[in-house]
């Protein structure tokens, strides 16, 4: 059983940065792509950036390219979501998830673990 744990999220003013981390542990061997999803309240779960944990081919919504980077550190069984340049409409609890799958998806049913979530709120 695969279990995710993150850690990081806090209230930052617009502009700031923050970095999230998910530590991942019992069968990671299990799991080829790790993801952050968001959800706002009175919204649906997105898909924020994923990577792979064998080649590092990530990807990204386009609402977050060129201020999120997503990263991973296989030694620690890690992965990173660095935010930078944060917005008031960030705002959300973000969730790491993990999959089988040997490509990088994008749709939440896909993926098998999920973390239980670590709040970001930007103040304007």
């Amino acid at each position: 059983q695969v279990q995710l744990v993150e850690s990081g999220g806090a209230l930052v003013q617009a502009g700031g940065s923050l970095r999230l981390s998910c530590a991942a542990s019992g069968g990671t061997f299990r799991t080829s792509t790790m993801a952050w999803f968001r959800q706002a309240p009175g919204k649906g779960r997105e898909f924020v950036a994923a990577i792979k944990w064998g080649g590092g081919s990530t990807s990204y919504v386009d609402s977050v390219k060129g201020r999120f980077t997503i990263s991973r550190d296989n030694a620690k069984n890690t992965v990173y979501l660095q935010m930078n340049s944060l917005k008031p409409e960030d705002t959300a609890v973000y969730y790491c998830a993990a999959s089988s799958r040997i490509v990088v998806v994008r749709i939440a049913l896909e993926y098998d673990y999920w973390g239980q979530g670590t709040q970001v709120t930007v103040s304007s």
